[in-house]
């Protein structure tokens, strides 16, 4: 849209935009007397002077805690029991960082207001009243650890009531440059964020939020923060004014726009293909003597430092007991899945494995268990089987690669690092895009997520993108869920052929092949006409 047209919404920043804050020299010592007092009540006697430098302490870290969050595409909002308990006071002694920590929301609204004076800009009651004469909404779009202090200030000044809606980091969560924060503002005024202007004063959180969200034109007030970002930002601005009366002449001089234009099609998507690990690229035989070694080992290392390690036999006998139990949660867990009661599938953590071998030998060696586990969930993996590569993946894969298909492994594995070594030791690094793994990302097949993440990575169109696996629940029916279109089942993995033939009589599966090297002539066949 840019500056050309007017917009049908004005979303504004608070401080840099509507207000411009100035440190007030006396805050920090007013903030300490307040919190003496308020832990004096509670019977905390503390130093005044001790305090004041624990709060600035705290500031200096949740500065730099923003910066960083500047950095991220779609950061969150920290509580305000996180942000007085985690930084601004994390270092009071029991009992007064509870206090605080139940006080946290007025406690922030009274930081907010003592540090600073707000004194509202140049232009910003003038550019309210005519927003609300001409039919445009109006916004406030603002990172803030005490919307309440923002409220009570817009009230104070008499500008309340000439704003449509307020939405404060705080309040709904997220913070810029989160794109989610303009998109909640567009929609409360009932408005296409593209028929908007956000207005704001920093590069890294406003710039960026307002590209990611799509608005129709980035604007930013000059205040001491524009010109100094703590990075270097890509996205530009389209007009950078010295104060909010600019934008005021930006709007006038602005013409009334046409009905906005529906979308434009995306472009489409890419063809890809997704492709389970175990018992689809590679083949899997039980090698129990490896575990063996693994447990001699582990006693021998857990012998070296305490008196009483357990024996090996013991860890083997806990080791297979925790594999039962992981296998016992996961036929749970997708009965819950096929019966709608849960969306996602939760997979076992490396450290949730260890502990559940620790309890069953007595609980006596957590820490150590806790601190080896993401190692020991890789050694274990390997130890579990000997792997061999299927016929006509490596085939498979080069025949995609030409094709401009990118390949993704997606895997229920519980040590992705290992999934990796065994495909680099089978020379596919090279023509495999990436992995997504359950044990990283945190969820396990047939959980949409999964199949989302894989998608997104190969920029891919689900009607055209084909998934491989041998599994007709975690497989099959999960990537139907996210549409994707080409589903094949190959046998000699570990279900029994009669069941994927029934996965693809009941509409689960596409096809069923016999070997990774037939979807090599599938794809060849259709791919004309998708």
């Amino acid at each position: 849209m840019g500056l050309n047209r007017r917009p049908d919404g004005l979303l504004l920043d608070f401080g840099g935009v509507i207000v411009e804050t100035r440190k007030r020299p006396t805050g920090p010592r007013e903030v300490a007397i307040h919190l003496h007092r308020m832990l004096a009540r509670g019977g905390h006697e503390l130093d005044p002077a001790a305090l004041e430098r624990t709060f600035l302490a705290g500031q200096q870290a949740l500065k730099h805690w923003k910066h960083a969050s500047s950095r991220r595409p779609a950061p969150r909002e920290m509580s305000h029991r996180e942000v007085v308990g985690e930084f601004l006071l994390a270092d009071l002694p029991d009992g007064a960082r509870e206090l605080v920590i139940a006080e946290a929301s007025e406690l922030l609204a009274m930081v907010s207001v003592t540090m600073s004076d707000h004194i509202v800009r140049p232009g910003i009651p003038e550019l309210l009243a005519f927003c609300r004469a001409e039919g445009i909404g109006v916004g406030v779009v603002s990172n803030a650890h005490a919307g309440l202090s923002h409220r009570r200030i817009l009230a104070e000044r008499g500008l309340a009531d000439l704003v449509d809606v307020q939405v404060y980091s705080d309040e709904v969560g997220v913070r810029k440059p989160n794109p989610r924060m303009i998109e909640i503002a567009a929609d409360a005024l009932g408005l296409d964020p593209r028929r908007t202007w956000y207005v704001g004063d920093t590069m890294d959180r406003d710039v960026a939020a307002g590209r990611r969200a799509g608005v129709g034109a980035v604007l930013l007030t000059r205040s001491k923060h524009t010109d100094h970002p703590p990075f270097d930002i890509a996205e530009r601005p389209d007009v950078i004014l010295d104060d909010p009366r600019g934008l005021l002449d930006a709007l006038r001089a602005a013409s009334r726009g046409p009905a906005l234009a529906s979308v434009a099609p995306r472009e489409e998507g890419r063809p890809a293909l997704l492709i389970d690990h175990g018992g689809v690229i590679s083949s899997t035989v039980p090698t129990p003597a490896a575990v063996e070694d693994l447990a001699r080992d582990i006693a021998r290392r857990l012998g070296r430092i305490h008196d009483d390690a357990p024996t090996a036999e013991a860890l083997l006998r806990a080791m297979a007991g925790a594999r039962e139990q992981h296998r016992s949660a996961k036929r749970e867990l997708a009965a819950r899945y096929r019966a709608g009661r849960i969306d996602d599938l939760p997979e076992q953590t490396a450290q949730q494995f260890w502990a559940r071998v620790d309890a069953l030998l007595g609980g006596r060696h957590t820490s150590w268990l806790l601190a080896e586990a993401d190692d020991l969930m890789a050694r274990y993996a390997q130890a579990k089987t000997v792997r061999s590569l299927r016929p006509g993946v490596a085939e498979l894969f080069r025949a995609c690669r030409a094709a401009g298909m990118t390949v993704v492994v997606v895997s229920n594995t519980v040590s992705g690092r290992t999934v990796r070594a065994e495909c680099a030791r089978h020379g596919l690094a090279d023509l495999v895009a990436a992995y997504v793994c359950s044990d990283e990302i945190g969820v396990r097949k047939p959980s949409p997520a999964i199949f989302r993440e894989a998608l997104a990575i190969a920029q891919a169109d689900p009607h055209r993108t084909w998934f491989l696996g041998d599994k007709p629940l975690n497989d099959a029916e999960g990537a139907r869920a996210v549409g994707i279109a080409h589903r094949v089942l190959v046998r000699g993995g570990s279900t029994a052929d009669e069941d994927l033939d029934r996965a693809l009589t009941d509409g689960s599966a596409t096809r069923v092949v016999d070997s990774p090297a037939h979807l090599i002539d599938l794809i060849d066949r259709i791919a004309p006409a998708i």
